[in-house]
């Protein structure tokens, strides 16, 4: 069963009298509980296409099925409600919010669901990825690759069907990032939660099982790691 279906997606901005497309006629699926990476060089489209794929932004034209509901027909609150239920994103600058601890940080998405477990929940994340300690902690009291676990931890808080990251190691050092690398995958093989990555590294990537090449917008190779 596919978790998500991208038809003909096309992504064009307009800078004055120009246009500029930054995706072109991509098409591909992804089944429920698959591992994939989407790679290329800077400037390719990669981030656009996976910020489109969880509902983040619109296409230009095509078509978008996340767990079933085709995100272009959707208002901006009924496509935050779908990432609310069903999403998890981890970024490559972290995104945690500077006046929450990083208890409450991962809290966020267990109260905007209203779980009456929230902190609890939350503390038993933090716990699963080494930081149980350091709950009470700031952004800025704690390292970059204990801010990406914190990350982590709340990307995972609202038990998502479909995980997204865009180069989750990539402001790591190797150490960090190979840390990092081991807790997605953990995680992602605990929950049965399909994982897409967006990355550099090829040799993140190859620890998928697909790997989608993406260069001047479009898909050039798909490949089985």
């Amino acid at each position: 069963m596919n978790i998500l279906s991208i038809k003909n997606l096309t992504k064009t901005y307009k800078s004055g009298n120009r246009s500029l497309t930054v995706l072109d006629d991509v098409t591909f699926d992804i089944e429920e509980g698959e591992s994939i990476s989407i790679v290329g060089p800077s400037g390719s489209g990669k981030t656009t296409l996976l910020g489109l794929c969880a509902g983040l932004d619109s296409g230009t034209s095509g078509s978008v099925q996340l767990d079933g509901k085709a995100m272009e027909n959707l208002s901006e609150d009924e496509r935050a409600a779908i990432r609310n239920q069903r999403v998890g994103f981890i970024f490559q600058n972290f995104q945690l919010l500077p006046t929450l601890t990083a208890l409450e940080n991962v809290m966020v998405p267990l109260e905007l669901k209203k779980r009456k477990d929230a902190r609890q929940k939350a503390q038993e994340l933090l716990a699963k990825v080494g930081l149980g300690d350091r709950s009470t902690h700031y952004p800025t009291q704690l390292s970059g690759g204990e801010q990406q676990r914190v990350s982590i931890a709340r990307a995972f808080a609202n038990e998502p069907r479909i995980l997204f990251a865009d180069e989750p190691t990539g402001n790591l050092d190797t150490e960090t990032g190979e840390m990092i690398e081991k807790l997605i995958f953990d995680l992602n093989k605990e929950e049965g939660t399909t994982l897409v990555l967006v990355t550099h590294d090829l040799d993140l990537a190859a620890k998928t099982q697909r790997i989608i090449h993406i260069k001047g917008g479009k898909i050039q190779e798909e490949a089985h790691a």
